[in-house]
């Protein structure tokens, strides 16, 4: 058996991207890590940086996120931040909301062996069904915790890579104590199907 999901190390990841264009993937532009240990954020982990591309966010992107080019100029590239990235996400869990755009990111690094990854998204079709939306926002809102996500993040907001970071691991942590699984090996989070 496993290690019980009270006791498994968590880290959040969130990407913001520079916007989908015809015949381009997006690239990311923010990243936001946070932790989470014993079914508790940790405030004193939580990490963002803005990522330098060479290629210009897009105005429908700039509209959702509020990041613009003065923001990037200075910022470190993608590779540039593997020694922090590898530090934060290394032995732990990776919990994501529809995790397929900070998985598709983090093909920088091949073979990086983060994970197991826990897609709260995925969970929450299946603890909560019948919502009318699964955005994080909605789900967060409708079981009140972003005034908690505000004590923890004063400058919370949706959209911004660590805030969406936190909201993941409150959302997951709800989630945990609404199906009463704390004591369950971990593996019961990442179950397909």
């Amino acid at each position: 058996m496993g290690r019980l999901i009270r006791e498994i190390p968590f880290a959040a990841l969130d990407f913001e991207s520079a916007g989908e264009r015809a015949n381009e993937a997006g690239v990311p532009v923010q990243i936001g890590i946070a932790w989470m240990g014993g079914l508790a954020p940790l405030s004193d982990s939580f990490y963002r940086s803005y990522l330098k591309t060479d290629r210009p966010v897009t105005w429908s992107a700039q509209q959702i996120h509020g990041i613009t080019a003065d923001e990037l100029k200075d910022a470190p590239d993608l590779l540039g931040l593997w020694p922090e990235i590898k530090g934060r996400l290394g032995g732990r869990w990776i919990v994501s909301h529809g995790s397929g755009t900070e998985k598709r990111f983090l093909r920088t690094f091949p073979m990086h062996g983060f994970g197991p990854w826990v897609d709260t998204l995925t969970l929450s079709r299946k603890i909560l069904p019948g919502r009318p939306s699964y955005a994080l926002s909605d789900l967060v809102g409708e079981l009140g915790l972003e005034a908690e996500a505000r004590t923890h993040l004063p400058d919370f907001r949706w959209h911004e890579a660590l805030s969406d970071s936190l909201a993941s691991l409150l959302l997951l942590r709800r989630l945990i104590e609404l199906t009463g699984i704390q004591d369950h090996p971990g593996e019961v989070l990442v179950e397909k199907g």
